[in-house]
């Protein structure tokens, strides 16, 4: 898959986090630490986007990238900006991948459907 699907994919992951009846912002998160612990067993596939994900967040947090910040200013911040948003939407679809992958093999936190009824 060339970078521009890849791109657009993690945009509407970004932009589907927030629909109904998707997984909420805080499952996503709670499914971060197993989804990091099966990719290392070898369970789950997702270890190559695992380490994208991982040098994105090294490169916000650089002190290397200081430099054309301090130089380039606005166009510095630009770069991290889009850094940020690709890394937000690859977690968020990476997440959600996860949580299907998940549930098709009948693992993970257990959820019951219900209705409270009130007399």
């Amino acid at each position: 898959m060339s970078p521009g699907p890849r791109r657009r994919a993690a945009l509407l992951a970004l932009i589907r986090a927030f629909r109904p009846g998707t997984p909420g912002l805080g499952r996503r998160l709670a499914a971060l630490p197993r989804m990091i612990m099966a990719s290392i067993r070898g369970e789950y596939d997702g270890w190559p986007r695992l380490l994208l994900m991982a040098g994105a967040a090294l490169y916000i947090v650089s002190p290397v990238d200081l430099f054309p910040e301090l130089v380039f200013l606005a166009m510095g911040v630009i770069d991290d900006v889009f850094v940020a948003t690709w890394l937000a939407g690859a977690v968020l679809s990476e997440t959600e991948r996860f949580l299907e992958w998940e549930k098709s093999r009948g693992r993970g936190p257990s959820v019951i459907d219900a209705e409270v009824l009130r007399s």
